[in-house]
């Protein structure tokens, strides 16, 4: 390298970082753990603390089962798990790790703790039974997961996964799309207000985007921290070299998209409290696509096209797939909300 480039180069931000915030090495385990056990305890515990939980008195108030009873329920689970799959053939492990804590997961878990206890104040506000909370988490993890998934490899790298399909659930190795989570998402709302009394699937949107605005802002951020969805290189005072991949200033984009998601959840958590906490349907919703997926259609201009196959498109695969998002989220705004129907609006 030369002193000019070296000198052009030390005006930019230098990202280094570890991905990995901590790491405990390999552990070995006192005797093998049977996979499928684990699992099954997982449904056993969310099964029995249905049962376990007290009733709340007051719907602002939080109804924890004893401590005694709850790890009772843990452990009995685990062990009932493990020896139902002591019988049927199951794969196990006799060690864990290398195992590492990574800033990508910690960010990713925080949004969804971030994100389930607002979705609890919110229900609170519009007195639904915070344990509805529980379920539609559960719903809403595992389209996330799911949705991203199928949505990076169908939409992505078709001709790779049809090619070596055993790496379609190796979700490890990277590769979720956002647009696909969002398809995710939409369809497990569906499925969970079929057998909801008094709440629509407008309702449950509303409110659900507000807790993927911010999450989205977490997940970006842990996107920067793995030097991931990088961005075009630039000549701007704010590029970024990611040494992991390169030695040229790139567009963050990853942090563009970051700061989006934050400016979209202030819009619509102020709406959602101008309206004294109850919105019209369909309202929080349509803008959120709208503006979301604008912004998203705009900043893919700043990134590395990730699909190998559109390169020679005239938009890129994540702009094609925000467009049909804004068309219902303008639909919505303009056509499917009254503006009019709410209570009275905060000065």
């Amino acid at each position: 390298m030369t002193k000019n480039e070296y000198m052009q180069q030390s005006d930019y931000l230098v990202w280094n970082i570890d991905p990995v915030a901590l790491d405990f090495g390999t552990i070995n385990l006192p005797f093998s753990i049977s996979i499928l056990g684990i699992l099954a305890a997982l449904v056993f515990i969310y099964l029995g603390y249905q049962k376990i939980k007290p009733e709340n008195t007051r719907q602002d108030e939080e109804a924890e089962p004893p401590p005694l009873k709850f790890w009772g329920l843990v452990l009995g689970s685990f062990v009932l798990g493990q020896l139902l799959f002591l019988i049927l053939p199951s794969p196990t492990i006799s060690e864990l790790g290398p195992i590492q804590l990574r800033w990508y997961s910690l960010l990713f878990a925080s949004s969804f703790l971030v994100g389930f206890w607002l979705t609890r104040k919110m229900f609170i506000h519009a007195d639904r039974d915070p344990l509805e909370v529980d379920q539609l988490f559960f719903y809403v993890i595992i389209a996330t997961v799911l949705g991203a998934r199928l949505g990076h490899v169908l939409f992505y790298d078709p001709s790779f996964y049809l090619r070596h399909p055993s790496e379609i659930l190796a979700v490890w190795h990277g590769g979720l799309a956002s647009h696909g989570a969002a398809v995710g998402i939409l369809t497990a709302l569906y499925f969970f207000v079929r057998d909801k009394r008094n709440m629509s699937f407008l309702w449950v949107t509303d409110r659900v985007v507000v807790v993927v605005a911010i999450a989205g802002a977490f997940i970006r951020t842990g996107n920067f921290f793995n030097s991931e969805i990088i961005g075009e290189p630039t000549e701007m005072a704010w590029g970024v070299i990611f040494t992991r991949l390169d030695m040229i200033p790139r567009h963050p984009t990853m942090l563009y998209e970051a700061i989006l998601c934050i400016g979209v959840f202030a819009i619509l958590w102020k709406i959602y409290k101008n309206y004294d906490n109850d919105p019209p349907e369909g309202s929080l919703f349509g803008l959120f696509l709208a503006i979301l997926f604008s912004g998203r259609f705009l900043l893919e201009f700043t990134k590395m096209e990730q699909a190998a196959f559109a390169a020679d498109w005239i938009f890129n695969m994540g702009q094609w797939l925000s467009i049909p998002l804004i068309a219902v989220g303008i639909w919505l705004v303009t056509k499917k909300v009254d503006w009019q129907q709410s209570p009275e609006i905060e000065s």
